[in-house]
């Protein structure tokens, strides 16, 4: 059985020696699991169900095409107990059998990156980098919390994302040891069938690799979709879920996009974008569905021209634009160079 080298409880983990652990695990973690019958049922457990696959392993050793490995990642238990409090419930996880609970919707919790003139990117369709490696550690934390993660579309396109979680727990007064990370299940809102997924789409490798789960598409339920998109995400425990878009220009109402995933037994719900999926999100009165508000404030300007996270006003009874929506039990946490903000929309 594999070991994971531990450190003194007597030596306190800080960001520093955080690294030298995972230096020193270096091997374990990039070592083929054993061919003991553990590790086969996880292997080849049935992706039917959200239940079945929650916990999978970190490596796999699927051949082409391959994701390229990136590094694991760890959030010391310091930064996970501030924003702990902004987590989903533990009953509302889909595991714990929570889907036919009283609320019809998920928790969800919406998260982002933008810099200080609230842009998330240069341009359109332009995948820029801005979360420093503290906090990109801290959304992987979020993903491994949530049974689903949420995207546009446009950054399905735009990103070629993984949507996974790349968390890896080791031990300290408060963390078990682990080589697993919790797994998300990747959602889609794609109305009219845009995102071209195939073979060598992230998100699709790494489902293939053991290493994330299958993604949802949800799409507009007149929409006629490629056979062939269809057999991919298929092959990877994934599919598309059709769903009517009452909105103006083939677009869901959110009401209904968390409906339908409470039913098929997502708990809870980590939103990541992208622009128009922020901003609509964001907009009163649809804010009513956002539980907790996590956003990494870079130390960097994009200039003008970006995507910018600006929500549309509404007016109030009287005509006059309605009071602005502020976040209430506020919490400021400084990961590296970056500043996290987490709160709740006032009601």
């Amino acid at each position: 059985m594999m070991q994971v080298s531990q450190r003194s409880s007597e030596t306190p983990l800080d960001d520093s020696n955080w690294r030298t652990v995972i230096q020193e695990n270096a091997s374990v973690l990039a070592a083929p699991l054993s061919n003991s019958a553990h590790h086969s049922s996880i292997l080849h457990s049935s992706p039917s169900s959200l239940s079945d696959t929650r916990f999978l392993p970190t490596m796999s050793t699927q051949t082409q095409p391959q994701s390229q490995q990136q590094e694991p990642l760890t959030f010391p238990s310091h930064h996970a107990a501030l924003i702990q409090p902004y987590l989903p419930p533990v009953a509302s996880s889909s595991s714990s059998g929570s889907s036919s609970g009283i609320t019809p919707f998920p928790h969800v919790t919406l998260t982002y990156a933008h810099s200080l003139d609230a842009a998330l990117s240069l341009a359109p369709g332009v995948r820029t980098a801005l979360s420093g490696s503290q906090s990109k550690a801290m959304t992987h934390f979020l993903r491994a919390h949530h049974d689903g993660i949420l995207i546009g579309a446009g950054t399905a396109v735009a990103d070629d994302p993984g949507l996974n979680s790349r968390l890896v727990f080791l031990e300290d007064d408060n963390t078990e040891v682990s080589l697993a990370a919790r797994q998300p299940r990747p959602v889609v809102l794609d109305p009219r069938a845009r995102w071209e997924v195939h073979e060598g789409s992230k998100v699709v490798v790494l489902a293939r690799e053991q290493r994330g789960l299958g993604p949802w598409v949800l799409v507009n339920s007149g929409t006629v979709v490629d056979e062939g998109r269809r057999k991919v995400l298929e092959a990877v425990g994934g599919r598309y879920i059709p769903l009517e878009a009452r909105r103006e220009g083939e677009r869901f109402e959110w009401e209904d996009v968390l409906r339908a995933l409470k039913r098929e037994g997502l708990g809870s719900v980590m939103i990541e974008g992208g622009g128009d999926v922020i901003n609509s999100l964001l907009a009163p009165p649809v804010n009513r569905f956002v539980d907790s508000v996590i956003v990494t404030i870079a130390p960097t300007w994009l200039g003008q021209g970006g995507v910018v996270v600006s929500p549309p006003r509404t007016a109030g009874e009287n005509g006059k634009p309605a009071p602005p929506v502020r976040l209430t039990d506020v919490t400021w946490c400084p990961l590296g160079e970056d500043v996290v903000l987490c709160g709740r929309v006032s009601r």
